[in-house]
Formats: C-alpha cells, structure tokens, sequence
C-alpha cells in the first residue's frame, strides 16, 4: 500500500555549519522507512559521487538523485556558463517533479546557495514554490537563506558551528564529511 501525506510543507535547513544536507538524507530514510516516495536534486554539486548519495540510491525506485553542477566552484558575482545552464536545468527538473504528483517529498538540496550564488533567482524559487502541491514536502538546503526565503517556509533549523574538527588540522573523512 503506498502511503501520501495528507499535508505537505516546506523545510529549510540552513546555516553556516555542517550539516544540511545530512539533515535532509536523514529525513528522506525515515520517509522511505514509512513508505514515502522521495526525490532529490543537488544543486551545485557537479558529478562526483558521495557515500550518502551512493547509499540512497540503493532505495531506487522509490528514492531519486539527481546532480546538477559544473566541475570545480562557483565564483560568487561571476558564475561560468555551464553553472547558469546547470542550475536552470536542475530547476527545470525540480518544477518536472513537482508537478509529476508521482512523489511525497522533494529535497533540493544546496538550492539556497544556488540562490546566494546568483545561479537562480530567489524570484525564481519562490515562485517554484508557490506551485508546490499541498500534499508535496519540499526541503531546502544551503546557506545564506534570506527572511524573504524564509518567510516561505513553514520550517527553518539553522545549523551553528560550535567547534569543528578542521580548525584543528584534521580533513574531511570519507564515511563521516563525505
């Protein structure tokens, strides 16, 4: 018996620290374990594969990823090509989804720096949300998310550095960072 929600919102988890895209994959396995569908699409996060991303996979078909992203880092101000056609594409996508009624919750993942990053338009995304189905759950992850994106949602988790391991020399740790 496939299971919808009866309410959907929207969620945004934000902030300088780590943590936000965990947040959101930690939602979309709790879902996926009360038989909710979930699709995600990664803004900005080019084609290299991550062991978060390689373990929802193996939640096809009723869990999606899809990356969209140059190779290499956006210059704020100045965003390459490829950058502007990758992020427009991965909006394309997610107003595809949405609008498929096929899934419960959509996670655009990194989609607030799209934002910051000037790859996308807050307009842009705002107005992506305004169509949402009442029943779909859209997350949104990034940081820099403005009071006007905010006020679009109906959730908003900040997430605050206290302390982290790299001030002290240590690097990303595959299974733990990545």
């Amino acid at each position: 018996m496939t299971k919808h929600l009866e309410q959907g919102l929207i969620q945004i988890y934000t902030g300088n620290s780590k943590g936000k895209t965990t947040a959101s994959f930690g939602l979309a396995v709790r879902a996926l374990g009360h038989g909710l569908k979930v699709y995600i699409i990664q803004f900005m996060k080019g084609r290299e594969n991550s062991g978060e991303v390689d373990a929802l996979r193996k939640f096809a078909p009723d869990c999606q990823v899809e990356k969209f992203g140059g190779a290499g880092f956006v210059k704020k101000g100045a965003p390459g090509p490829q950058d502007l056609e990758q992020a427009a594409l991965a909006l394309q996508r997610a107003r595809e989804v949405m609008q498929s009624g096929q899934w419960d919750i959509l996670i655009l993942d990194e989609v607030v720096n799209a934002v910051w990053f000037e790859l996308i338009s807050e307009a842009e995304l705002i107005a992506l949300l305004r169509q949402r189905p009442a029943t779909l759950e859209m997350v949104l992850t990034g940081r820099n998310a403005s009071a006007t994106l905010q006020e679009q949602a109906d959730l908003v988790t900040e997430m605050v550095q206290i302390k982290h391991p790299y001030e002290k020399g240590v690097p990303a740790r595959e299974g733990i960072e990545y």
